[in-house]
């Protein structure tokens, strides 16, 4: 029998990643500057189209464990984009680190009291969405199993 910590693992961080993706994507169109939300602006959107493809492994994984499946091309696939996916994050975080760091050039203008919290709270949910992302990749291994690509090679049909 399982024991009931191991379960409970992929929920939480599942449940953890959700809460954290949300969060940020809600934040992706906060101005720390303006201490405002702006929609009109192209780049804002690229972060919560990228964690389409995050949420997409969420499930993927939820389902391999749920039911019990082994990893198959599909999943290596979404997996390997979700390696690149992680490059963003991080640039996401040191372009974080270069708002706040940027602070000081403006000490002519107002910048509102809101501009340091947000700043720190933003980099703290940026930085736990990557540890939850490396999690998850470490949950498929243990759970789901390695990627056996004499396996995969032959049933590389993911419907079979």
């Amino acid at each position: 029998m399982e024991n009931s910590v191991n379960r409970k693992t992929p929920q939480i961080n599942i449940l953890l990643t959700f809460v954290a993706l949300v969060s940020l994507i809600f934040l992706s169109f906060y101005s720390m500057y303006g201490n405002t939300f702006i929609f009109n602006r192209m780049e804002n959107y690229i972060f919560p189209c990228v964690t389409i493809i995050h949420f997409l492994y969420m499930y993927v994984l939820w389902f391999k464990i749920t039911e019990k499946e082994y990893p198959d091309m599909i999943m290596k696939n979404i997996e390997y984009v979700m390696y690149g996916i992680l490059l963003v994050y991080i640039y996401e975080i040191s372009e974080s680190f270069f708002i706040l760091g940027s602070q000081n050039e403006f000490l002519d203008h107002v910048i509102p009291s809101t501009f340091m919290p947000m700043g720190i709270l933003t980099i703290s949910l940026q930085s736990i969405l990557v540890l939850l992302t490396i999690w998850s990749f470490v949950i498929r291994k243990q759970k789901i199993g390695k990627y056996d690509f004499d396996y995969l090679n032959n049933h590389i049909d993911a419907w079979e």
